[in-house]
């Protein structure tokens, strides 16, 4: 009976969805002593070439390219176009090609040690941001064993809650729902129980929907006014969609006589906060408007909240003759020397910004919380047209910003771990990144690069959390591939890389780069003199 269990099992396992078990990435990790696997799956258009001799290899420094059979380890499985592993140890890390026919696929494999203090490792954990009171779903379902698993466990912070077939979680969340929960699946295989996990970091966060609305600024506010000026009142207020703010122009005396503008702006936060604007003009200040109270307020289900504010006039001393012609000339002096200082600065501003940092041993990554300096953003595809372009994106900027000045970086092959879903995890790495650098050229705008440009887009934009670095690779004559958004930035310089001149670490190039970096203290390495290896594009 239990042999029949198991190979309905190993059929159902075999019609699984493809787009759930297939692995294409280029770049991924394992957690040493668990199970694992290698799935390619082929295009529509390979479909025909199926009765092609299928053939693993694995390459690593070591030992070069090896062709792995049934007989290459008795931890390893070979079943077409799968390669497991039964389990995973870190002797595995190395590059693993799959051959059939003239169709190859080759994946670089990084074994992660077994941490003895955690049931997870931090290097593969997939975020989960909820509202309190909203669903809180955590499935425990393995995407590719999930036939064959014997049982489960949930874990939370290490703690199991849970145990039986597909244990989960679904409930209003709660603040004490935050944590990191794992998922630990039990596999029978040749008389032994291996397993996976899978570990997901839900954050709570407070409800969005509904806020008691309030003014910002204090309560009386006096401006200073000159009369027969115009002027403008700010009233702003944190509120809902459906409060009302507006401008109390009654008093005891009347109705106040200037003529008005109201002009009313609305701003809604990424967190689902609103701010709401009323902004009142007053034409040609005089008398009256100085004894005339302005009121504004805000109201809502919850209640009401006003603030006023009162004008008054400025004052207007003389000033002695003598006082004023010597304090002229000492500010054009001041400006004349301000003027030329600007000048020198605006100059030599990259080498006065780098001397500065090093000087004062600056340190900008120390306290705000993110794990790395800069997310690299490039083509993914490393056709014949490209090569040289991903080289410079995935060999040659690490090699200089993270070998030769200290820096970390973030690369999409290198860094994005499997498990989890490719648009979680691009967003929340660019969420832990200071800075987004993004590789251009003609063919960037691709459906694999365009969510890591918005989502850093809607970072720069919107949140203020992360600055935009673009790298022009190839020549760019027409921007209007790009986001519309992409003109919003302050800044919207572009370093250009001239790929047939080698650069040194001390050349312009490489300068203005690092004075868009975050401030970090560099390790030393290497000599100043160091030149790079030449692209020629083709």
């Amino acid at each position: 009976m239990h042999h029949i269990e198991l190979l309905l099992a190993l059929l159902a396992l075999m019609f699984t969805s493809t787009s759930e078990i297939c692995i294409s990435r280029h770049n991924i990790s394992a957690i040493e002593g668990e199970l694992f696997y290698l799935k390619y799956c082929s295009s529509a258009s390979e479909h025909n070439n199926e009765t092609a001799t299928i053939k693993w290899y694995k390459n690593n420094e070591s030992h070069g390219c090896i062709e792995l059979n049934s007989s290459s380890s008795p931890r390893i499985t070979l079943r077409d176009s799968v390669l497991e592993f039964w389990p995973v140890e870190l002797e595995d890390s190395g590059s693993y090609i799959f051959q059939m026919g003239n169709d190859t696929h080759k994946w670089k494999l990084n074994v992660i040690g077994r941490s003895k203090h955690n049931c997870y490792s931090e290097k593969l954990i997939i975020s989960k941001t909820v509202e309190v009171q909203k669903s809180l779903p955590v499935a425990c379902k393995h995407d590719y064993y999930q036939p064959l698993v014997n049982r489960t466990a949930l874990y939370k912070n290490c703690v199991k809650i849970k145990e039986g077939k597909t244990p989960g979680l679904k409930k209003n969340a709660e603040f004490a729902d935050q944590g990191y929960y794992t998922c630990v699946f039990f596999i029978p295989h040749n008389g032994r129980l291996f397993n996976a996990t899978k570990t997901i970091n839900v954050t709570i966060v407070g409800d969005r929907s509904k806020i008691i609305p309030v003014l910002l600024g204090p309560k009386l506010n006096r401006v200073k006014v000159e009369l027969g000026k115009d002027v403008e009142l700010n009233c702003s207020a944190l509120a809902n969609e459906r409060d009302l703010i507006y401008w109390n122009l009654w008093d005891e005396n009347g109705k106040e006589p200037n003529v008005h503008e109201e002009k009313v702006t609305k701003i809604r936060t990424p967190e689902g906060k609103l701010y709401v604007s009323r902004m009142l003009g007053i034409k040609n200040i005089n008398e009256k408007n100085l004894k005339f109270s302005y009121n504004c307020t805000v109201v809502s289900e919850g209640g009401t909240d006003t603030i006023n504010f009162v004008l008054l006039k400025k004052d207007m001393d003389d000033i002695p003759g003598h006082i004023f012609t010597r304090g002229m000339i000492v500010a054009v002096s001041v400006l004349v020397v301000v003027v030329c200082l600007v000048i020198m600065g605006v100059i030599y501003r990259v080498d006065l910004v780098l001397f500065y940092r090093h000087f004062m041993r600056k340190d900008e990554t120390l306290t705000d919380g993110k794990t790395y300096d800069a997310f690299v953003s490039y083509l993914k595809d490393c056709g014949p047209e490209n090569g040289e372009e991903h080289t410079f994106a995935v060999e040659i900027l690490p090699r200089v910003l993270e070998k030769h000045f200290g820096y970390k970086l973030c690369i999409y092959e290198r860094d994005v771990v499997p498990g989890g879903a490719v648009v979680d995890e691009i967003h929340s790495l660019i969420e832990k990144s200071r800075r987004l650098i993004i590789v251009l050229s003609q063919s960037y705008m691709s459906n694999e690069v365009r969510y890591e440009l918005e989502s850093g887009l809607h970072e720069a934009l919107v949140e203020r959390k992360i600055k935009i670095i673009l790298i022009e690779f190839t020549p760019v004559s027409d921007f209007t591939f790009f986001p519309q958004s992409l003109k919003l930035l302050k800044s919207h310089r572009v370093l250009k890389w001239n790929a047939d001149k080698p650069l040194s670490y001390n050349s312009r190039f490489w300068k203005n780069l690092l004075y868009l970096m975050p401030a970090k203290m560099v390790k030393p390495c290497g000599a100043e003199s160091e030149v790079l290896p030449v692209l020629s594009q083709s």
